[in-house]
């Protein structure tokens, strides 16, 4: 009879899972499952209020990422409005977005995964953690830390606060930049871009420390999907999809995000509360795509900016075709940073970025819009309806979390399969298992919402149901 080994929940990402593995009469895993805890309900809370109210109300589905919500939801009010928004707020909204990419980025490297890749995949879970990377490596603790509370603070300057700032609206920004902030921002550009360019070569020298990780922590074909501008290049707030194939073909572009639901196909399975997008025209789940650093810099032919650009051909020469690793996301993740404070610098730089038009003023001209930008994590939609009054009948937000979710179930089975044998379960196995999500930098307070406690109890059954081993971290 098959056995089960029950990973709950796992630890270092954003929000609360677990992960189920299924072991046959040999020992062998058969399956493998990531299974989302939490219940979502955002969609349901918004009905009724008035649409202008939904970026600040949507913002608050995610301390980590609340401008990536801001961001997508203004872009569906402007289309509610049916307006176009000055370029000055476009700027600024660009801006705002990049500073939250730094911080995002930080904390995914720096405090999530540095742990397993600077101290190792089978340290002792004591010492494996953000205390242990202080005491092992207290310059890439401080770098981590400058790295976020720079990209904090650009949100915190623009917006009036670090977490929910309201300061993207309908039809732009709510104030005008001053020019001392803008001096203030620009002044900090130069430490905060060393301190990435560090990070990014400390990676690529340890990275040949874990070829085996790199072999199969979600190492297989799939689809990829982004924004990108109509020459092909990096775009985090505006621009149109593109889809290509493990081959580095481009399967697909140009494609209008308004359209997405004649190519994108969300599906739902009974073991979890994330959905399962999946590209229409391969079906349900062959049309597993991936989305988010990896697949941004698969996708795009350049960046825009000279270290970025330097940074991406190298990364491009990885392998023929697009680089399939997950465990590259890390990679892709410290590129981005680089890209995010250069492209900063040079918004920041423009000459009308202190133009005091920053806001069109309408009312509701349309009574259905979609919104869509880039998320740290991928790809954000949102779509809303409302009334004749302007007040919300319903929402669908497409989270990049989701559109991985196919993607993290095939890694989860994939690492499972390579590293666990049997009941024979040390501590740097069920890591491993758990580093390969983490590698995605899931979401979930994004996907889902609930609160709860974030324990490891992981219990290995045996035929009958009884517990042949349990492990337990408080």
């Amino acid at each position: 009879m098959a056995r089960q080994i029950v990973i709950d929940p796992v630890t270092r990402i954003e929000g609360h899972a677990k992960i189920t593995i299924h072991l046959g009469d040999d020992g062998g895993v058969e399956d493998a499952r990531f299974h989302v805890t939490q219940f979502r309900g955002f969609e349901k809370l918004c009905e009724g209020r008035p649409f202008h109210e939904m970026p600040a109300i949507t913002a608050r589905i995610c301390g980590i990422c609340p401008v990536s919500h801001l961001i997508a939801s203004s872009k569906t009010c402007d289309a509610l409005l049916a307006v176009s928004i000055p370029e000055a707020g476009a700027r600024l909204r660009r801006v705002m977005n990049l500073g939250q990419f730094v911080e995002s980025h930080a904390l995914s490297f720096f405090h999530l995964s540095s742990p397993d890749l600077l101290l190792g995949m089978d340290a002792e879970p004591a010492q494996r953690n953000i205390f242990g990377l202080i005491r092992a490596n207290p310059q890439a603790a401080r770098d981590g830390v400058r790295l976020r509370q720079f990209g904090q603070q650009v949100v915190e300057w623009l917006g009036g606060k670090r977490i929910h700032p309201a300061w993207v609206v309908p039809g732009g920004v709510s104030s005008p930049l001053q020019p001392e902030l803008r001096d203030r921002i620009l002044e900090a550009v130069p430490e905060v871009l060393e301190i990435a360019q560090r990070a990014l070569a400390d990676f690529k020298r340890m990275v040949d420390d874990f070829g085996e990780e790199v072999r199969t922590f979600g190492n297989f074909p799939s689809l990829f999907m982004s924004l990108v501008t109509p020459d092909g290049g990096l775009e985090l707030y505006d621009g149109k999809l593109r889809i290509g194939d493990a081959q580095g073909n481009i399967i697909a572009d140009q494609l209008d995000p308004t359209d997405w639901p004649e190519f994108l196909g969300e599906a739902v399975e009974p073991w979890t509360y994330l959905k399962f997008p999946y590209y229409k025209p391969l079906g349900y789940p062959q049309g597993m795509y991936r989305v988010g650093p990896l697949a941004r810099l698969n996708l795009v032919e350049h960046c825009g900016t000279p270290l970025a650009d330097a940074e991406l051909a190298e990364f491009k020469a990885l392998q023929r075709g697009a680089v399939l690793s997950s465990f590259h996301y890390h990679y892709a993740r410290l590129i981005e940073i680089v890209y995010a404070l250069e492209r900063l610098q040079q918004f920041l730089s423009h000459p009308d970025i202190l133009d005091t038009h920053v806001r069109a003023e309408a009312g509701p001209n349309a009574l259905a819009g979609t919104g869509v930008s880039e998320a740290p994590r991928g790809t954000l939609f949102h779509n809303y309806r409302i009334n004749e009054d302007g007040l919300m009948k319903s929402a669908n937000l497409m989270i990049a979390t989701g559109h991985n979710n196919l993607a993290m179930n095939r890694a989860v089975l994939q690492v499972a399969r390579h590293f666990v044998q049997g009941e024979d379960l040390p501590d740097g196995i069920l890591n491993r298992i758990e580093a390969v999500v983490r590698a995605f930098d899931p979401c979930l307070s994004c996907s889902t919402h609930a609160l709860g406690r974030m324990p490891l109890h992981v219990q290995l059954c045996g035929p009958g149901g009884e517990v042949v081993r349990e492990l337990r971290r408080d």
